[in-house]
């Protein structure tokens, strides 16, 4: 299948409270946004993916895909003032026309490439689909006055979510035909049913909420709180000789120091060792096997670049790095005042809170190759989170 999909993100969140666009709130170190993405981006029946912007967010929506290296990604659309308006937008920007699209909105953090397949895979069959639920509680209907008018047999209730997926042409026919009519529906099944086509329901998933107010975000993050099964630990370890003529990189800061270490990188003994521990929790193999010293590619190579590239390799692996906790052996110089610089850095490269990144520095106390001040060495354990690509439906399963 030819599968195309749109993730509108340019709701105003007059209810989130907050001034910015909620799809930018931090869920676990994450943008709501960017913990969408990713899960398309890692489905594998996904060839193109467009998020829909707020106009002037256009720009920071690009960043955010660019980081995180989504190759999926091939344009930022704009949205427009109704989430209908915003998902035509994309529908037109598409530059050729895919078979298959499916629309999910980036305010849905939390759902599972599972529930991606099931539905676009309805899709292609029914020509409509979308994620639903069976309503759980009695639903009435009141009267204006404020009473009870009627109460409806919820057996055949459903709430409905996102994905929802369509053969591009029926979508896009129904929404022209709904610009020209100047109907609104709230989701893109109901322009399906209103030209009479019928739109398959696929079992959802009661964790794929949606984060309207800020009690929702608050729930999305207790889904993604880790339990034992889906952690797994990771130890990693490395040393450099200290030499003259290099640079001191530690963290990815420049410490003042008369010595450097000596590599085919820059030699940041701190990163290495957080990028060993990282991939040996994911069964990754080490650096050494992603990142050879025998490729002139990585001669002189900032070490901050290797460790954005290791997490997204984990991450292509639904997998999260919790927190990480690093302790550098080293005689001299003094680390402490640049302890919170390293910790910026490495919480920026593996994408998660600073405070949820340690760095400490001791001694030897003249002991060894690090107290004769012949080198460095640095271990360090991280705990890594499955989250199967992205949704708790899929969360304790490792790939």
């Amino acid at each position: 299948m030819n599968v195309a999909a749109l993730i509108p993100a340019a709701g105003r969140a007059r209810r989130f409270g907050q001034a910015s666009n909620k799809v930018f709130a931090d869920l676990h170190g994450q943008p709501l946004l960017a913990r969408v993405l990713a899960v398309f981006e890692n489905c594998p029946l996904i060839r193109e993916l467009i998020p829909i912007a707020t106009p002037g967010e256009e720009a920071s929506v690009a960043a955010l895909c660019e980081e995180r290296g989504l190759a999926k990604v091939s344009r930022v659309a704009t949205g427009g003032a109704r989430r209908q308006d915003s998902v035509l937008a994309g529908l037109q920007s598409l530059q050729s026309a895919p078979e298959i699209v499916v629309i999910h909105d980036a305010a849905r953090p939390l759902v599972s490439r599972e529930l991606v397949e099931r539905t676009v895979q309805a899709g292609h069959e029914c020509g409509a689909a979308t994620a639903a639920v069976l309503v759980s509680d009695t639903i009435k209907q009141a009267n204006d006055a404020g009473f009870v008018r009627a109460t409806h047999d919820r057996s055949r209730l459903y709430a409905t979510q996102t994905p929802q997926a369509f053969r591009y042409a029926l979508l896009l026919d129904a929404h022209l035909r709904a610009q020209r009519d100047g109907f609104s529906a709230t989701d893109d099944a109901a322009l399906l049913e209103r030209l009479g086509h019928p739109v398959k329901i696929v079992p959802g998933d009661e964790a794929n909420i949606k984060v309207t107010v800020p009690e929702d975000l608050a729930m999305a993050r207790a889904l993604l709180e880790p339990g034992l099964a889906s952690c797994r630990i990771g130890h990693g370890y490395d040393v450099h000789r200290l030499v003259r003529g290099r640079r001191l990189v530690l963290g990815g800061v420049v410490v003042p120091y008369d010595l450097g270490l000596a590599g085919h990188s820059d030699a940041d003994v701190v990163l290495h060792a957080i990028c060993d521990a990282v991939l040996g929790a994911a069964a990754c193999g080490d650096i050494g096997r992603h990142f050879p010293d025998t490729d002139p590619a990585f001669k002189d190579c900032s070490s901050m670049k290797l460790a954005v590239e290791v997490a997204r390799i984990v991450a292509a692996k639904g997998l999260l790095v919790a927190n990480i906790d690093a302790t550098v052996i080293a005689e001299a110089p003094r680390l402490a005042p640049h302890i919170d610089e390293m910790r910026a850095n490495i919480a920026e490269a593996f994408g998660v809170n600073v405070e949820n990144v340690s760095v400490k520095a001791t001694t030897t106390e003249g002991l060894g190759f690090a107290g004769r001040r012949e080198g460095m060495a640095c271990h360090a354990v991280v705990l890594v989170t499955a989250t199967g690509g992205g949704g708790p439906g899929e969360a304790w399963r490792w790939p």
